[in-house]
């Protein structure tokens, strides 16, 4: 049974490419354009992994995102989710010509797998892809 992928990202174009390229390598996925359309798909469709972009919305809104599904509180509409790997997308070293690594993400925002940095590169994905499953 094919791995499902949820793709949260605000940029049609990048989602279509993505979406398209894992298909082709034999993945089903789901898209969202919005932090509140993937925590919504997030519940209906129980992915194995979720590609989360960092600015949609605000500038940290993947961040926010990524915290509610990490949240331990018992009452957590995403406590289900709390172990799916994480990916995040981001564009903020060419906004703020700041660069995120694996390094950082342990100080701020436990289980994340990875961070990409766009433009993606879809070997690179793919690879971190089967490396987080």
């Amino acid at each position: 049974m094919a791995k499902k992928i949820l793709i949260v990202d605000d940029d049609t174009d990048l989602v279509q490419t993505l979406e398209a390229a894992l298909k082709y390598n034999g993945y089903e996925v789901v898209c969202a354009y919005s932090g509140a359309e993937g925590l919504k798909k997030l519940r209906e469709t129980s992915p194995d992994l979720i590609i989360l972009d960092v600015m949609m919305e605000t500038d940290t809104a993947g961040f926010e995102i990524a915290y509610q599904i990490r949240s331990e509180r018992p009452a957590s509409l995403y406590k289900d989710f709390k172990d799916i790997p994480i990916i995040m997308l981001t564009a903020i070293n060419q906004v703020t010509n700041s660069r995120f690594s694996l390094g950082d993400k342990d100080s701020f925002l436990p289980g994340i797998k990875d961070f990409i940095t766009k433009p993606v590169k879809i070997d690179e994905l793919l690879v971190r892809i089967k490396d987080s499953l």
